[in-house]
């Protein structure tokens, strides 16, 4: 099943399942956040549930809610901006995956298909456990 094509119900019943009550503001934002192929920024999901009639401040405790209960991954990316991302049925947050920081325009990407070699987990295990790997460049647009 695509992400797009995920019902209502199940994203009701998700949510359900992690605890929450699922409100209309709750459904809209897991489903955007699930629809998404990068972390989005509180103001990037408040201005697309404005329309919706979602204030700011509900989005915000919804973010951090559903972050807390398992649904969404909190990130912050070194530029002091929370970014949040649907965490996929069956993983668990600390199974994060790498990102791609533009330091020009600030666009996110996940690169899903990225991990550390078996030569890097045991050069970085020698100072600690790797929970985040970040990339920093020039996107293709900036460069």
């Amino acid at each position: 099943m695509s992400k797009s094509s995920e019902s209502i119900e199940a994203i009701k019943q998700a949510i359900r399942d992690a605890g929450l009550r699922a409100t209309p503001a709750r459904i809209a934002t897991l489903m955007m956040l699930r629809d998404s192929n990068s972390p989005l920024t509180h103001a990037n999901v408040a201005d697309q549930l404005a329309a919706n009639g979602v204030d700011k401040a509900t989005a915000f405790r919804n973010l951090n809610d559903m972050a807390d209960a398992g649904l969404l991954r909190r990130t912050e990316l070194g530029d002091h901006v929370w970014r949040f991302e649907a965490i996929a049925e069956g993983e668990h947050d600390q199974s994060a995956h790498p990102h791609f920081l533009c330091v020009d325009c600030g666009t996110v990407s996940c690169l899903d298909d990225v991990k550390l070699t078996a030569g890097s987990q045991r050069e970085s295990g020698k100072f600690g456990e790797v929970t985040e790997i970040l990339l920093r460049g020039h996107c293709n647009d900036c460069r």
